[in-house]
């Protein structure tokens, strides 16, 4: 890959990237930009390319064998693909997944894993970082007489809010949701789509729904996917009002998808 680094004014600038696995195009010449305190959403049919480009953003796709990228991806300006450290780009590239996968601990022990492994030993560093996280995460108040039980006695939702405050106690500046809400009921995924709009005042984030409303609700702009191409993307109330594209107008429409 490229390791060739240019100033952005955009906290994450995705240029001419192309993804193959096993020499198939997955992903072709995707141009993308995410600006600080912004919610993008990506919305496409399954298959389309949404969650494989989400794990670009911090090189999950590393750990698939076959796997080749090339382009660039810029966080703040330094190529992601060139010297950084895999290390340091998950910790502030934070990834939230489809279905809440809280670690077999506690739910204090959950929120503090990641700075724990870290070197973070002192208790009141901890508990400070444990609060302050599942208070950004708005779950606070719900678990903070029981943070020492076992984080698998949580509801759906509120488990997928501690995998978010876990995201969170790292200390992210972009934070990656790969269907957040998908296995939740409505009034969790309620819950969800109130917090993005929180968290938005401090981090840049990047979801992935099939759910259009949510993507209308919850994000600045929206980029549509369709057989691994970036077809159109805008500010959200435009794609979906005057869509410029004809294949993205069908989608939306339920035409197709």
């Amino acid at each position: 890959m490229n390791t060739k680094t240019t100033q952005t004014a955009h906290k994450l600038e995705v240029r001419d990237l192309d993804l193959f696995y096993s020499g198939v195009q997955a992903l072709k010449k995707i141009a993308f930009t995410l600006d600080r305190q912004e919610v993008s959403a990506l919305i496409g049919p399954s298959g389309c390319g949404k969650s494989t480009f989400l794990r670009v953003c911090n090189r999950m796709n590393d750990l698939i064998p076959s796997c080749r990228i090339t382009g660039e991806v810029l966080l703040d300006s330094k190529n992601i693909y060139g010297s950084m450290d895999v290390t340091e780009l998950r910790s502030r590239v934070g990834m939230v997944f489809q279905k809440p996968n809280p670690f077999n601990m506690s739910i204090f022990d959950n929120v503090v894993y990641g700075k724990r492994m870290q070197g973070m030993k002192d208790k009141r560093e901890l508990s400070e970082l444990a609060e302050t996280s599942l208070k950004k995460a708005a779950l606070w108040e719900e678990v903070k007489d029981r943070l020492k039980k076992p984080a698998q006695r949580l509801s759906g939702g509120q488990q997928q809010r501690l995998c978010i405050a876990r995201s969170i106690a790292m200390e992210p500046e972009i934070i990656l949701m790969d269907e957040p809400t998908s296995a939740l009921d409505p009034i969790a995924t309620g819950r969800i789509e109130e917090l993005i709009g929180e968290l938005k005042r401090e981090y840049s984030i990047i979801i992935v729904t099939h759910a259009m409303h949510q993507a209308a609700r919850v994000s600045d702009r929206t980029a549509f996917f369709l057989m691994g191409e970036l077809i159109e993307y805008g500010a959200t109330k435009a794609l979906f009002t005057n869509p410029r594209d004809k294949r993205t107008e069908d989608y939306i429409s339920g035409r197709f998808g």
